[in-house]
């Protein structure tokens, strides 16, 4: 699959399963940074939100066709915003969520899964503090916390937790799920 932007790679676990993701579907990167994974997305046909406290990274594409930029602080009790909702209307085919956590928002995310929707979900996991940041137990999932978070909810098309050397030394977990109990193919 062609990176899309040179600034910064999309992860290879979401470009493995960006291909689950309905044709055509909208996409919701979460805490989008700098955009990697929503640039992949829009690369691939699919119109894209991005969703973060700072659109620093994305502001090349504000106002670009299928894009959409939200900016909100999803974890500040100011925001007005509820752990229970995202500051969005409607669901989307998939939704990407990379090297950010927030707790509070995982049933808005799921809940925010069209019928058939993917969720493909990256990031620290405890074990992570001897390589750096983040180190704090706030930030850093807990053994098997992703497949706990879509349990009774999604479909696993596949589940990892464990050490990576590349591209630095960390400790990550990761999920692709599908919303919806149609058998998915093998």
């Amino acid at each position: 699959m062609p990176t899309p932007h040179p600034l910064s790679p999309p992860s290879p676990w979401v470009e493995r399963f960006a291909p689950l993701v309905r044709a055509g579907g909208q996409v919701l990167d979460l805490a989008c940074g700098g955009g990697r994974h929503l640039r992949l997305f829009h690369h691939l046909g699919h119109p894209v939100v991005g969703l973060d406290r700072d659109l620093g990274g994305v502001a090349d594409l504000d106002g670009g066709t299928n894009v959409t930029l939200v900016q909100a602080d999803l974890e500040s009790s100011d925001s007005g915003i509820s752990p229970a909702s995202l500051p969005l209307d409607g669901t989307f085919a998939g939704i990407v969520v990379t090297n950010y956590l927030h707790r509070p928002l995982f049933p808005a995310i799921l809940a925010a899964l069209e019928p058939g929707g993917v969720l493909i979900y990256e990031t620290f996991a405890d074990g992570n503090a001897r390589f750096g940041r983040p180190s704090s137990p706030d930030f850093l999932l807990r053994r098997g916390e992703l497949l706990e978070a879509v349990l009774g909810r999604l479909q696993v098309v596949a589940f990892e937790q464990g050490e990576l050397s590349v591209p630095k030394p960390a400790v990550v977990q990761r999920i692709c799920a599908v919303a919806g109990d149609d058998p998915l193919p093998l």
